[in-house]
């Protein structure tokens, strides 16, 4: 004798794609007004972000897309704990203090000095925490001497992130940006010094630039800075941004002067999310000493629990990200990230070296010390970079073509961001697509409109 099933039970056996809500529309603008199974909610979401790129040939990025399995297992474990809440995961703000140590260290902080720092939610919350301690500090500086505070400036290069434009305009601060040129694409010390002035709160040096991945002359215009201070009592401070280059410098340069061991670096920025080997959204700011940040602008709650300070512009996030930079410190080590950085720094070598061998392509960055390949084309061609990078997007990779800043517009330029799962195998894949791509550009150009076409360098 067979039993009927009932509609409950016949639900139960139903496949997810033989379910009626795949078979409807997925609400987008407005909140459904009826639940349904956790199973068909994840496949219909799982579905249509299949329409995103591939993580692993985003080569426009230089946000990590890789880690290993035993991090992502602890990132799962501590993905619902409240980074804030030092009182209830006390462990948590431990493991912070461990690294900002580390990173001090990594960063040559002098030994007669307590530098200090935060996790933040990337390089934007941390310079702009760090400009914010440098502008109340100069306030308070003016203030002490009598004199006016009304009046801030910043100067810095027009190859800074955009995050810097919004620190002035949002913190009251003039801007004093240096044009980039054809010729030059970053900054010196020469302009440098013809834009600051006792109201300078702050300049802007670029430890590896987003446009180009070239590094400004950071110990030339700490030289300079330092002269000015003698010459005029000018303290002004320099803050690094190291989003990218914060951790390749110091593992495939360590010679190089970049970081706390000159005299006017007080503040240091950098992306656990890029080079730092975390997913986002990890950075990290770090002060050459504790004098550096203004007591009046950290403040103390006790409604978590016991009294705690806070200096950050975000205040809840997550803990995982924390947990998995501490991870990636003790599994590699410096040993392992002196290896992997070297392995990145030299697959881009490779890669620009075969691009230039095209003859085609002029490398905008040809120290290499960020692993970035920036190329534009060197003559009138029958193709532009607009064009290139979208035959190479028919092949999943995710390469950007863009224009430089002002009085750099006219230069389009493509850019290859190198990182840890960027194999030697997949740069020849990469340089075989380019190939490819080419001669399909040139076959279907017509002939004599190379000068007409819209974007040739």
């Amino acid at each position: 004798m067979h039993k009927k099933k009932n509609k409950q039970d016949l639900s139960d056996h139903t496949s997810t794609y033989s379910m009626r809500y795949s078979a409807e529309e997925v609400p987008k603008y407005e909140m459904p007004d009826k639940s349904m199974p956790s199973n068909a909610a994840y496949q219909l979401v799982h579905d249509e972000l299949n329409l995103d790129g591939n993580p692993s040939l985003n080569l426009a990025s230089f946000v990590t897309t890789w880690m290993e399995p035993e991090a992502d297992k602890l990132i799962a474990e501590n993905i619902n704990k409240n980074f804030i809440d030092h009182d209830e995961y006390p462990q948590i703000e431990m493991i912070h203090e461990r690294v900002v140590n580390m990173l001090a260290r990594l960063f040559n902080s002098p030994e007669d000095q307590t530098s200090v720092g935060t996790t933040t939610i990337g390089s934007s919350e941390a310079i702009m925490l760090g400009l914010l301690a440098h502008k109340w500090s100069w306030k308070n500086r003016m203030k002490a001497e009598g004199k006016d505070d009304s009046k801030p400036n910043i100067v810095y290069g027009a190859d800074v992130h955009v995050c810097w434009e919004k620190f002035a305009k949002y913190f009251d601060v003039e801007m004093r940006s240096i044009p980039m040129e054809e010729d030059r694409w970053i900054i010196n010390p020469e302009l440098v010094e013809e834009l600051i002035d006792e109201n300078t709160i702050c300049v802007g040096a670029i430890l590896g630039t987003t446009f180009t991945g070239q590094t400004d002359p950071i110990k030339e215009i700490n030289d300079l800075l330092v002269k000015v201070k003698k010459d005029k009592g000018w303290d002004i401070p320099i803050h690094v941004d190291g989003a990218s280059g914060g951790f390749i410098a110091p593992f495939v340069y360590p010679d190089l002067e970049w970081d706390f061991r000159l005299e006017q670096v007080k503040s240091i920025n950098v992306s656990g999310h890029k080079y730092g080997l975390v997913y986002p959204g990890s950075g990290w700011l770090v002060f050459r000493d504790e004098k550096d940040i203004p007591e009046d602008i950290v403040f103390k709650v006790n409604y978590l629990g016991g009294e705690m300070p806070t200096y950050t512009l975000n205040f809840s996030r997550g803990s995982s990200m924390v947990v998995a930079q501490y991870y990636n410190f003790l599994r590699l080590g410096k040993e392992g990230y002196t290896k992997i950085m070297t392995n990145v720094v030299n697959n881009a070598k490779y890669l620009a070296e075969k691009m230039m061998d095209t003859g085609l392509f002029e490398n905008l960055n040809p120290t290499q010390l960020l692993p970035v390949v920036a190329v534009k084309l060197k003559d009138k061609q029958d193709f532009t970079l607009y064009e290139l990078t979208d035959k190479l997007r028919e092949r999943g990779w995710i390469i950007p073509a863009y224009t430089l800043p002002p009085n750099a517009e006219k230069v389009i330029i493509m850019r290859v961001v190198v990182k840890e799962n960027f194999s030697r195998d997949m740069a020849d894949m990469l340089l075989s697509d380019i190939d490819v791509a080419i001669e399909k550009l040139k076959k279907a150009a017509p002939k004599g409109t190379a000068s007409k076409k819209k974007g040739v360098c």
